[in-house]
């Protein structure tokens, strides 16, 4: 698509590459009382999931846009889940998103009623080691730090088969959130599905989850931990939830 034909649902594109998706297992009823009203938990092997996910955005802009130096590349985390609406509609609902961009932060809170949060951030990502580490810590509140280490176990990466796990975590492609008014709102995202490895956590201490488990200890090591090279992504405007 040409970028001075504008499209009908388009809202912008993005890349988002070196993706770790951590995974714990969450009690739903636990979940269910950090959720607003109308959004259940989904629910896969009996348990809800809890997710965080560091990762760099490249190429982040706007649909009329090319991107530019300085302002779409960024790194990002977020912390999500999996839930349905009273609607029907199921997605991902994010508790936090962080990014070390502050127009990044401002912009997704304007314009996208999301609770991205201003962090600063490092990674580090070694293709020949099979190594990637990644931290972080809030800017206005460096209680809240993570510290991730992770090392691939195959350079064999895989697509996810529907039913599985993996499918149920990572094949994620609507996105779910509330307005300042109680609206619910929905984006689409479009992307290849996603090729993936798991890999051996040798380091995950964070505190960014705490808010949302109950029994949480910083060093808990997650149920299920992959690690993804990226996709490319096109994203759709926000809609109301009929």
């Amino acid at each position: 698509m040409s970028l001075i034909e504008k499209p009908k649902t388009v809202a912008g594109y993005q890349n988002w590459k070196h993706l770790v998706f951590l995974h714990w297992r969450v009690p739903p009823e636990q979940l269910q009382i950090q959720l607003p009203n109308g959004l259940e938990p989904e629910i896969f092997d009996g348990s809800a999931w809890l997710a965080l996910v560091p990762f760099a955005m490249e190429r982040v802009r706007p649909w009329w846009s090319p991107a530019w130096p300085g302002i779409s590349w960024f790194l990002e985390t977020n912390v999500r889940t999996y839930v349905r609406h009273e609607s029907g509609v199921t997605g991902v609902w994010f508790f936090s998103l962080d990014a070390n961009s502050r127009l990044a932060v401002w912009t997704a809170r304007t314009f996208w009623n999301l609770n991205y949060i201003d962090c600063r951030m490092t990674q580090n990502i070694s293709t020949q080691s099979n190594r990637f580490e990644y931290t972080g810590r809030r800017r206005h509140s460096p209680n809240h730090a993570y510290a991730v280490h992770v090392e691939l176990t195959t350079t064999e990466f895989r697509l996810s088969h529907e039913g599985s796990l993996e499918h149920f975590l990572l094949e994620r492609y609507t996105l779910i959130t509330q307005s300042a008014g109680g609206r619910f709102l929905t984006a689409e995202v479009s992307h290849h599905p996603y090729e993936f490895a798991p890999v051996n956590v040798l380091q995950c201490h964070e505190t960014f989850t705490s808010g949302v488990q109950e029994h949480h200890a910083s060093h808990s090591q997650p149920g299920h931990a992959v690690y993804s090279p990226g996709v490319n992504v096109r994203v759709s405007r926000l809609e109301q939830i009929k």
